[in-house]
């Protein structure tokens, strides 16, 4: 049975929690035959599973593609499902040209019925998990400056810092100040975080990575630890230098060098690794060992459904 409207936000505020990245699809408006309805909402995970219902197998499909589009690029869209005259365009609007706004994506779909919808697809990725371990003033005004981001962030005491505390999407900053570095580090490092900076000076950071490297510490991940954390603001005291490191976390992720931030599209299975477009109908088509299709003159054409399929080689044969 399909979701509802709070069943599908009961999903989202699952999937944010763990920190997976998806799209909310919203029905914006319908025209009937359509088996959705206005308001209507799903969820489409980033390797293409749907929860929640959006429209039946014309729409499905579409909003699927597109919504992994959108969860890639970080981009919301709104996408038009029908003929473009249905949305007050010339019959021969496609795509994101001159005769759609900037956002805004047209996909035909026919399946024998005049119904039509807009959908609107926005992005939701997950936002940074900063750890900061330590329980000096720069570590509490660091976690204070996350927050006034809007990041996830958890403050850890050295002494309770553990690998499970952070994740390959976190961003791990160890402030621990000369109170058993090696050992938080070390931790970090098996954790194997998206970001991991060490607070001291460059001569203690040689001495703490030297350290680890002869208990046979990961070298790969030794050698992306920061040390010291943060950007160079030249003297600064401690509540300068939590700036310098959320300035640095700031730049890193505009840049786009976070890697374990960005949304992972997973393929495999039976998910299509390419699109065809149905020669009766003029409908997308997902192209996969499932998809309906015909060979005609050393050429395949694909089909959304039974009936296309049919037209088409009746139409083939008269010929």
């Amino acid at each position: 049975m399909p979701m509802d409207g709070w069943g599908v936000m009961q999903q989202a505020t699952e999937l944010a929690r763990r920190g997976e990245p998806f799209a909310l699809a919203t029905v914006v408006w319908r025209q009937g035959p359509s088996s959705s309805q206005q308001g209507s909402k799903a969820i489409i995970t980033a390797d293409g599973e749907l929860r929640g219902w959006i429209g039946g197998a014309c729409a499905e499909p579409a909003v699927i593609r597109e919504a992994r589009q959108v969860i890639q690029t970080g981009a919301a869209r709104l996408l038009l499902l029908g003929d473009p005259e249905q949305f007050g365009y010339p019959a021969h609007a496609a795509g994101e040209g001159d005769e759609l706004p900037s956002g805004m994506t047209f996909v035909p779909i026919a399946c024998h019925s005049e119904g039509a919808l807009e959908v609107y697809i926005e992005p939701m990725l997950p936002i940074p998990h900063l750890v900061v371990v330590g329980g000096s003033p720069m570590a509490s005004t660091l976690a204070d400056l996350g927050r006034a981001l809007g990041w996830q962030v958890d403050l850890i005491a050295g002494s309770d810092f553990t690998t499970a505390d952070a994740t390959e999407r976190s961003l791990v900053v160890v402030a621990t100040q000369g109170h058993d570095d090696e050992t938080v580090l070390e931790r970090a490092v098996a954790a194997r975080p998206a970001y991991l900076g060490l607070v001291g000076s460059h001569k203690r950071g040689e001495a703490v990575l030297g350290y680890l490297a002869d208990r046979g510490a990961d070298r790969e991940m030794l050698a992306r630890v920061r040390v010291p954390a943060g950007l160079d603001l030249g003297p600064t005291g401690h509540r300068e230098i939590a700036v310098a490191i959320i300035a640095e976390l700031v730049q890193l992720r505009a840049a786009g060098e976070l890697p374990a931030q960005e949304p992972r599209l997973r393929t495999g299975g039976d998910r299509p690794a390419a699109y065809a477009t149905d020669p009766v109908c003029g409908m997308t088509v997902d192209v996969g060992a499932a998809t309906r299709s015909t060979q005609l003159h050393g050429q395949t054409y694909y089909f959304c459904s039974p009936g296309c399929q049919q037209a088409f080689e009746k139409r083939e044969t008269r010929c």
